[in-house]
């Protein structure tokens, strides 16, 4: 029997928070139906190229983020732009270029897609010592820009925006090497769902105001407990779905203190099906992290940001609240005027729904394998030229 081998498409993530890894599995997806042909390989980048000081380096950034946001912000925005500090900070975290290789011969991919810009910074250096030839594309995945996904041998960018398109363009980054695609994200965000089947499946009430609440991957969103008895204190009766990711202390305290609540509460931990979930909310209190607000946007589910973290997620409310599918609080104060107002606002909560629709989300995750697929062609057709001409 012969074995047909595959051209790969080795794309590269980090577990730094949710956002990485599921852009990178919406793009195997998305390239399993579309290029059946093709074999794509998903690599978390800093666990296979930094195995050692993998699981401290996360931790100490996911700390960092959540105990220390000013500080964390304060270096975001001293590094936004190219300098002394953007520069040394990228040479001393683009690191790894032998075992990066090394996983490369191993492959042996036909283009590299980095989710993650620690992986974009490595493939960038490799193509500068002259080690590699091969295409590579940037996927961004927040609504902002950031010097730490600029290298000058990446061949494209995807970008969830005409905001961050023209950000990196000021920035001097070719036209021509960005394409406007919209944050990819898995095919389940971009179906329709049957309300009535899901609301049964999960013993809610379809007639009351559903409010979703989500805090990432890592289950942090403002001082969790306190933040969600507050809400539990609302007057009118809703529906209320917390999920709290990998929080597991969270939602056990939640457990525990909302089992008298008045409302209908459903609790969660880690799921795979925050897309029904969307699917039968009326708002969702979420942080702003860039793919769990684009998934969002494709359900056409209207948000309440909540104390965004200094840094991307600040951009990313930014853009949001001026896209007209976001609205932000920033205080528990804040959070609590706002909510019941939202809650009995349709004809707003309408409006945003409607203003989802100019993104086009739910062609993302295609229409990102499409110009993965032209820069992989354009590269090789460039490379049999100089072949033949020499």
């Amino acid at each position: 029997m012969n074995v047909v081998n595959k051209e790969k498409v080795l794309i590269l993530t980090g577990n730094y928070g949710d956002g990485h890894i599921q852009v990178a599995q919406a793009l195997h997806d998305a390239i399993q139906i579309r290029y059946p042909s093709l074999e794509p390989v998903i690599f978390d980048f800093m666990k296979c190229i930094h195995p050692y000081s993998n699981q401290f380096s996360r931790f100490i950034y996911l700390q960092g983020v959540k105990k220390f946001p000013q500080l964390y912000g304060y270096i975001y925005q001293k590094t936004r732009r190219a300098s002394k500090l953007s520069n040394a900070m990228k040479a001393i975290l683009s690191t790894g270029v032998g075992r990066t290789l090394k996983l490369i011969e191993q492959v042996q991919p036909t283009v590299v897609v980095s989710t993650f810009p620690l992986a974009a910074a490595v493939m960038s250096k490799l193509k500068t010592y002259g080690l590699i030839d091969i295409p590579t594309v940037t996927t961004i995945t927040d609504h902002t820009d950031h010097s730490c996904w600029i290298y000058p041998f990446t061949d494209q960018y995807l970008v969830g925006s005409s905001n961050v398109r023209d950000s990196l363009n000021s920035l001097g980054v070719d036209e021509t090497r960005i394409a406007e695609t919209g944050i990819p994200i898995r095919q389940q965000f971009s179906h329709s769902l049957n309300r009535e089947g899901i609301f049964r499946k999960y013993g809610l009430d379809p007639h009351i105001p559903t409010l979703l609440m989500m805090g990432g991957g890592c289950g942090m969103i403002g001082e969790g407990n306190a933040t969600i008895q507050g809400i539990d204190s609302l007057k009118d009766p809703i529906q209320l779905i917390i999920v709290c990711g990998n929080n597991e202390k969270l939602r056990m305290e939640l457990k525990d203190s909302l089992k008298d609540s008045k409302h209908r509460i459903h609790l969660t931990g880690y799921i795979t099906y925050v897309h029904e979930l969307m699917a039968i909310s009326d708002l969702m209190i979420t942080k702003a992290g860039g793919v769990t607000t684009f998934e969002a946007i494709a359900m056409e589910l209207p948000m309440l940001l909540y104390k965004p973290i200094p840094g991307q997620e600040q951009d990313n409310a930014k853009f949001l609240v001026r896209s007209g599918v976001a609205v932000q609080a920033e205080t528990r104060r804040d959070l609590m005027e706002l909510l019941p107002n939202l809650m009995r606002d349709g004809k707003l909560l309408h409006q945003m729904r409607e203003n989802s629709k100019q993104f086009h989300p739910k062609e993302s995750a295609f229409a990102s394998v499409e110009v993965i697929m032209n820069t992989k062609e354009a590269k090789n057709n460039w490379v049999d030229l100089k072949y033949t001409f020499g």
